[in-house]
């Protein structure tokens, strides 16, 4: 166990494993147990993700740096800086506690693209996945609308899960109420708002270690009206923009029938990111030209 010492001064603690290349995992390793292991599961979502993910790459030689960042957030938010500047000096606190002077990064949906805003700010990545979010056609000005939203309905909002069983394709997603606090919730607005103007394409050649993107085909979220009326879809995002992403140099995979949160399983995450990452970085953790 290391700590590191963010940038607003709070200390994040992070669990080392493993030898090999360094990579940055910005999840919890620790599994969800109780209530919050039946939140998630209702949701879909594997209780022990972080550490089924950090298992499966330390057993394919790499010295994994794993951390509960969002879990933090939401224990000490920031509600007027969480920037993309802040998140990449918490990122790269965390790597120098970790002693990893170079590194590779994984990250899903909005880690994804802190992980992006992290590889534009250093020359420290060896590589570059983003699962959940694409480098190009992000979904930026939607998430903005979704997250002022979520702001506006938070601390009035009852917190439960929607209703549906343990199914989570029986969820009505546009219902799901807030159960974040005002601090909670304005921290995320003040990200997305920071990256108004955010220029994609610019930013999509100027990453320059081997890069990965991959989303679910199924990765489409429509947002009722109370959300600001929106759909978020990283599907249709990564399938149109998949031939210009190749073409900057990026290796980009849609997985078949997939939804934004099945595609985040260990299951499904691992055989993706496992070899491309082996393909990519050596035991010195020296990228590899892409094939």
């Amino acid at each position: 166990m290391i700590e590191a010492r963010l940038h607003d001064g709070s200390l994040l603690s992070a669990e080392v494993h493993g030898d090999g290349p360094d990579l940055l995992l910005p999840v919890d390793p620790r599994p969800a147990t109780g209530a919050r292991a039946d939140e998630l599961r209702r949701w879909g979502v594997d209780p022990a993700l972080g550490r089924s993910l950090v298992r499966g790459l330390t057993a394919a030689g790499f010295r994994t740096v794993a951390f509960p960042y969002e879990a933090h957030l939401m224990a000490r938010p920031r509600p007027d800086a969480l920037t993309p500047d802040t998140v990449t000096a918490d990122l790269l606190a965390v790597a120098d506690a970790a002693g990893a002077d170079r590194f590779a990064y994984y990250g899903y949906s909005w880690l994804a693209l802190s992980g992006l805003q992290l590889a534009l700010r250093t020359d420290r990545l060896t590589a570059l996945a983003m699962g959940g979010f694409p480098p190009l056609g992000g979904p930026y000005a939607q998430m903005l609308r979704v997250t002022n939203a979520a702001h506006t309905m938070a601390g009035s909002a009852a917190r439960q899960a929607p209703e549906g069983g343990t199914d989570p394709d029986g969820y009505d997603w546009s219902a799901v109420e807030v159960s974040a606090t005002e601090a909670q919730t304005r921290q995320f607005v003040t990200l997305y708002e920071a990256l108004r103007g955010f220029d994609e394409r610019a930013a999509l050649r100027r990453v320059r270690c081997p890069r990965l993107c991959f989303a679910g085909s199924a990765d489409t979220i429509p947002y009722g009206e109370g959300w600001g009326d929106v759909t978020v879809d990283i599907a249709g995002a990564v399938a149109s923009g998949r031939a210009e992403m190749e073409a900057a140099g990026w290796e980009v995979r849609l997985l078949d029938g997939l939804d934004h949160t099945r595609a985040m399983q260990p299951e499904n995450v691992l055989p993706v990111l496992l070899p491309w990452l082996t393909s990519r970085l050596g035991r010195d953790g020296a990228a590899r030209p892409a094939s």
